[in-house]
């Protein structure tokens, strides 16, 4: 799902992690893997991940990927894939959630619905750093 909706095919299936690791990923209470699907079809997909803070005892969620297949998009999918992020959020404390979006033309319709759903934009710049 994420492959095809980012042209990314690649990255999303080109090395899949084994079972043991697939397994031990989807055991983490801070690993957040949502799917949307219409029938047996999966339309949408959210990853996530909460984040406990240092500073105080709290905790944020960053969505890390969210993604809607072409034909699905603009009927709520990833409107409802975000509210049930902020329904996990209120059930475990979260402080906020946040999420970064590209700045690129083809990422305006996300930094859009971002707009819409957020009550804060902040402005920063995202550095990969290589290990």
């Amino acid at each position: 799902m994420f492959g095809e909706v980012f042209a990314e095919p690649e990255t999303y299936t080109g090395h899949p992690p084994d079972d043991a690791y697939c397994n031990d990923l989807l055991a983490r209470d801070e690993v957040l893997l949502l799917a949307a699907t219409e029938g047996d079809r999966v339309i949408g997909g959210l990853a996530a991940y909460v984040l406990p803070k240092f500073e105080q005892a709290r905790r944020e969620i960053y969505i890390y990927d969210l993604a809607v297949s072409e034909d699905s998009r603009r009927r709520g999918v990833a409107t409802a894939l975000i509210g049930e992020v902020r329904r996990i959020g209120r059930a475990s404390g979260a402080w906020t959630i946040f999420v970064q979006a590209d700045i690129v033309p083809e990422d305006a319709p996300a930094r859009a619905l971002y707009r819409k759903l957020a009550c804060e934009e902040i402005t920063a710049l995202h550095f990969d750093i290589a290990p």
